[in-house]
Parts: C-alpha cells; structure tokens; sequence
C-alpha cells in the first residue's frame, strides 16, 4: 500500500509498504475513505521534535472495515468506521469515567500511520464506532473531523465548562481552535470570542458561531478580553495551540473562578507557580479523550446539524502529502484532507 513517512523534518514522501494484516486478535483493518494532515504532524516537520528514523504519518482517519481478528465483537467487514487516534479498551474503569486517551490499555490506534490506503486499528472493539449506514461523499469530511480535531475541540469546551450563559474566548485559530467555537456554539455559550488574524479563519469562526473577533496576541489580547468581558476576562477559555505564550494568554484571558481547557500539544511550555496560585483559574486538559465524544458528534453530522468538514480548505491526492504539509506549514490551508 501507499503510506506517507517522514523521512527528516520538512521531507514527507509516499512510499510503497506492505499492506497491514491482523497482528492481534483484537485488530482490525480498515480501507481509508480520507485521512488528514493534523497540525501536531507540523511540530516534527518543523524540527520542534526529532524525527530518528522514517516514521509513517496519520492518526486521523474513516473507512470501511475489511478484516477483524477473532475477538472482535462490535465492528464488522463493510462496516463505515470512525474512530480516535488513541486506542482504548472502552471498558476499563478510566474509560467509563469518560478518560479513553488514559485507558489502561492506552495505545496509538494506527502504528502503521493513518496517512495511507489501509490502517491496522488496535483494540477495534473499544476504538472504532460505526455508523448507522454507509455515509454520502459529502459527509466524509466531516466524520473524518470528528476522529480528532471536532472531538479535541469539543473536550476542550467541555473542559472549560463552556455553556449557556457563558462567555467563552479560544486562543488558537487552527482547525482545533476553530472547532472549539462550534463546540462552544453547541454547549449553549451565549458570547465566543475567536482570537485570530488570519481573514479567512475569521470567517470561518464567525460561521461557526463566533460573536466577537480579537486579534491582538499576547498582553494585548488579553487586554481586549478584558476590554470585551468589563474588566473580569471570559468564563471558559479554549487554549489550541501548545506554546508558552498561548497558555499564558489562556489563562490571562480567563476570570477568576473561569476554566481553562487546553489541549494545545505543549511544547516548552511551564507554568509559573506563584501567577497560576493567585490566578484562581481552574485548569483542565490534555489528548482528547475523542471516543467519548464519537457517537454525538457522529449523530450530529449525520443529522446534518453541524458541519466541522468546513475546516477541512484544501483535498489532495494522498501522493501529494507532501504538498499538504508545505501548505499547511505556510498557513495556506487550515487543514488538509487526503484522499487516499
């Protein structure tokens, strides 16, 4: 099969590979319908982390099952899948709890990279839900969002106890960032303020319910939340994007007794004690635990009541990966879907 390795940060190519077969009996194969770039795949291509060997890329994915192990029970051949990047068992207590990405069986759901024609799913029976009935073309898309960046972004409302009444700001204007805001939307947030620079993520933003546009960054961000908020800072924060400067916008940005959810993918980033001890800010993230969330967000698209396929501004052919991660890198796309 066709699967895309990065071989060195900022060189991704398509390689031949052997197709994935059962390698435990609670595996399953399935064949992609569409994948995607995700924008943790950038900190590697950046050089923000080390890339030792070539290692095959995707942890996003939807397709049709071909072939189960023998103690698969939930999941059949023919079956339309969604599934999260982090396999879980779906019944350990930490999993019934709502935690899946800490499962005690916790592991990466595609080893073989998702970036592909074909992708070996561990513990299938606790990772992958199907859908009711095979999906039209035009929901793909969507489904394929909710497999991370909806299901992140949702978390990360939930953690910041977005609802009605509430006034929620999201710092970061990727794909995560900007699902927050319809997660925020969905959860009842009466005022959601998108910080963001960029015009064609603004507008997105505003079409996913967004009220108010910030785009100032750092001390000066915050100083307009505060402008917008009468002084106090919003109820719910949504922190995307995982530096240093982001986190402390965050947590800046939100009032005192206010949540953060952050499930920005931290780099650098460290919090300084005595500023988080007097802050009285509440904080809550970390890898979206997606599976909880699926069979919700499924429903909702499948009803045609959101539509977080929208993010998704560039389709190529899965040999042009390598285009993809150019462009998403250059912030010429917000995400990129590949069609394998």
């Amino acid at each position: 099969m066709r699967v895309a390795v990065m071989t060195a940060p900022g060189e991704v190519r398509v390689e031949e590979r052997p197709d994935p077969r059962i390698e435990q009996p609670t595996d399953a194969i399935i064949r992609l319908a569409a994948t995607c770039v995700c924008g943790s795949d950038l900190w590697p291509y950046r050089g923000v982390e080390r890339v030792d060997e070539p290692r095959p890329m995707g942890h996003e994915y939807v397709g049709f099952v071909e072939e189960v192990g023998s103690d698969v029970r939930n999941v059949r051949p023919g079956q339309f899948v969604v599934g999260s990047f982090f396999a879980s068992d779906n019944t350990c207590e930490i999993c019934r709890a709502g935690y899946h990405t800490h499962c005690v069986q916790a592991q990466s759901a595609a080893p073989g990279g998702a970036q592909a024609e074909y992708a070996r799913i561990t513990l299938a029976d606790g990772t992958l839900v199907p859908t009711a009935e095979t999906p039209s073309g035009d929901l793909i898309p969507g489904l394929l969002a909710a497999s991370d960046v909806l299901g992140t972004g949702w978390f990360a409302a939930v953690a910041a106890q977005a609802g009605t009444g509430k006034t929620v700001a999201i710092v970061g204007d990727g794909a995560v960032g900007l699902l927050g805001v319809m997660a925020a939307k969905q959860l009842g947030a009466e005022r959601i303020i998108a910080m963001s620079r960029h015009e064609s993520r603004q507008k997105l933003a505003l079409e996913f319910g967004a009220t108010d546009v910030v785009n100032e960054r750092g001390d000066e961000g915050v100083a307009r939340i505060k402008e917008l908020t009468g002084g106090l800072g919003a109820h719910s924060v949504i922190e995307a994007v995982g530096t240093q400067e982001s986190m402390m916008q965050a947590i800046q940005s939100t009032r005192a007794g206010g949540h953060v959810g952050y499930v920005g993918v931290a780099h650098d980033v460290s919090l300084p004690g005595d500023e988080l001890f007097f802050s009285g800010v509440h904080l809550h993230g970390g890898p979206a635990p997606v599976r909880r969330f699926l069979p919700h967000l499924i429903d909702l698209i499948t009803n045609r009541t959101i539509d977080p396929g929208k993010v998704f501004d560039l389709t190529l052919p899965l040999d042009q990966a390598a285009d993809g991660y150019r462009a998403m890198d250059r912030r010429e796309a917000i995400k990129v879907l590949l069609q394998p």
